[in-house]
């Protein structure tokens, strides 16, 4: 039987997000919420009926706040927000990150603070548990109000409007809500306001990249460690007497997490006595780079399981005689967090260029020239840098901060926006090019290492080695590229090398991760 979430009542982690998206743990709505989505329903509705002045409830939106709405007419303005507001472009989102999107709506609103009503909850949560998910153009929010026209497109379907995936196809709403029998939900007074006020688009962005961005942490030490045993890199700067000195615990997580995986090993004992003073920093300063990585990594998450169990629309209803207009969904506590998590992912890729470069230069005993013995009609690996520094490069320009800009909109009355959609949308892609650059290394690394055969490393590092051989061969001429970089991009996104670290760490009894490993493996 699968495990269950409480909307409105649990405490939502990014994983937790990520297991209701899949199906693996299924989101339910309690009598304990159910009542106190109803309690909030009722105070919207006894504004309604005593013709109170309360934004968004009995008056038009943004710069039209002063204008009065009378009682009839308050169903038709919350359908009219939902129609006038989705005006998103360009290609749609991915279904996955709709359907987190749907999930903190649900969660947001079932706090009780929103005046939804219980037959729409219900509704939007019939969406997620049937895989019927809403398409939402990725471009047209500003991050202010929340994320207008995003989660305009996304509840569109409630009222037949819109379109949907299905099994991976788009379509109309209305048809599929028709075959399931379901009429259009008819909006109250603050629904609509409720629905699309908010920052789920911004903060399923976050989530996503929380998950993503630990992966590539993960995996960054690992291909790392086997870079630094084929290119003869010194496990010194890696003692934990060095970095007690300067102890930001993201270095002393990641010091320490490399010298686990390279002590003890064969390779490093060979080149103990070795005349090379220091390494290039690129291999010395992997725990400062990978660890000022993880510092706007914990930043991220941190801010973002907050964001998620937030009540994030506008006015929240507090109770019967207190409804507060204010700013919650304003996007730029979360906006902040994903520039800096967005140049942090950069840095990863960026040195992970240089080790690439590194591995190429032939200064290591043993490891020849473009990691290949026979060049001249051979390239070698020569041509892989390319794309990492194309990558790398493409992630430079992604690294302006869009929090740093604003654009005033509603007529002066939102006149400083957080831009932070775009810095969500951002993020992914830098992620997704950082992927691409690590998988690279991951080649030259295993390339690098079976140089120094018949000499071992650790276990782990050899496990790391072996899962790499089981799907790329060692390389002795040229040949097309294409299928290799698929194979290794896929060790990477899919997490089997951290796994398989993971696994051997236990087999064996020997340490994997390192200090601070509490901070740094939860979410």
């Amino acid at each position: 039987m699968k495990k269950t979430f409480q909307y409105g009542i649990d405490q939502l982690t990014c994983s937790l997000a990520l297991e209701i998206m899949r199906g693996d743990r299924m989101g339910i709505l309690s009598e304990e919420t159910k009542s106190g989505i109803e309690r909030s329903s009722t105070h919207v509705q006894h504004i309604v009926q005593t013709q109170q002045t309360v934004y968004g409830i009995t008056t038009g939106f943004g710069p039209l706040c002063t204008s009065i709405i009378n009682a009839e007419d308050t169903r038709t303005l919350q359908e009219n927000l939902l129609k006038s507001h989705a005006v998103g472009v360009g290609e749609p989102i991915s279904s996955d990150l709709s359907k987190l999107m749907l999930i903190l709506k649900v969660h947001a609103l079932a706090k009780g603070f929103s005046g939804i009503q219980w037959d729409t909850i219900e509704r939007i949560v019939w969406h997620i548990d049937n895989d019927i998910i809403p398409v939402v153009p990725k471009q047209g929010s500003v991050g202010a109000s929340g994320d207008l026209a995003p989660l305009s497109h996304l509840f569109l379907p409630l009222i037949a409007y819109g379109e949907v995936w299905v099994n991976s196809k788009r379509c109309a709403a209305a048809p599929i809500l028709n075959s399931h029998g379901l009429p259009p939900i008819k909006l109250g007074a603050k629904e609509g306001l409720a629905l699309i006020n908010g920052t789920q688009f911004m903060a399923a962005h976050a989530v996503m990249a929380v998950v993503q961005m630990q992966n590539l942490l993960q995996n960054a030490d690992l291909i790392a460690s086997l870079m630094l045993e084929g290119l003869n890199g010194s496990i010194k700067p890696f003692f934990g007497e060095l970095h007690a000195l300067r102890p930001h615990p993201g270095n002393q997580y990641v010091a320490s997490t490399v010298y686990n995986l390279l002590h003890d090993s064969q390779i490093v004992q060979s080149h103990k006595n070795c005349s090379r003073v220091q390494d290039p920093y690129s291999l010395r300063c992997i725990p400062q780079i990978h660890g000022a990585s993880r510092s706007a990594w914990l930043q991220l998450k941190q801010t973002t399981e907050i964001e998620i169990n937030s009540v994030t629309d506008n006015p929240v209803i507090i109770d019967r005689e207190l409804i507060i207009s204010g700013g919650s969904f304003h996007g730029q506590p979360i906006a902040l967090p994903m520039d800096y998590a967005l140049l942090a992912v950069s840095e990863l890729g960026n040195v992970s260029d240089r080790r690439v470069y590194l591995s190429l230069e032939g200064d290591t005993p043993g490891v020849p020239k473009l990691l290949l013995t026979a060049t001249g009609l051979n390239s070698g690996f020569m041509i892989l840098q390319y794309t990492t520094a194309a990558l790398a490069s493409e992630n430079k320009n992604f690294c302006f901060a869009a929090s740093a800009d604003s654009i005033p909109t509603s007529l002066g009355q939102e006149d400083h926006v957080s831009m932070g959609s775009i810095s969500g949308r951002k993020l992914l892609q830098v992620i997704e090019n950082v992927s691409h650059i690590l998988s690279i290394e991951l080649i030259c690394a295993a390339q690098a290492f079976d140089f120094h055969r018949p000499l071992r490393s650790t276990p782990i590092i050899e496990a790391i080695h072996q899962a790499v051989r089981q799907h790329i061969p060692h390389i002795e001429a040229d040949q097309p590229m294409t299928d290799i970089l698929a194979s290794s991009q896929k060790l990477v996104a899919s997490g089997e090398l951290v796994g398989r670290a993971t696994q051997v760490a236990q087999d064996y009894n020997v340490p994997y991760l390192g200090e601070q490993a509490h901070l740094f493996n939860q979410f």
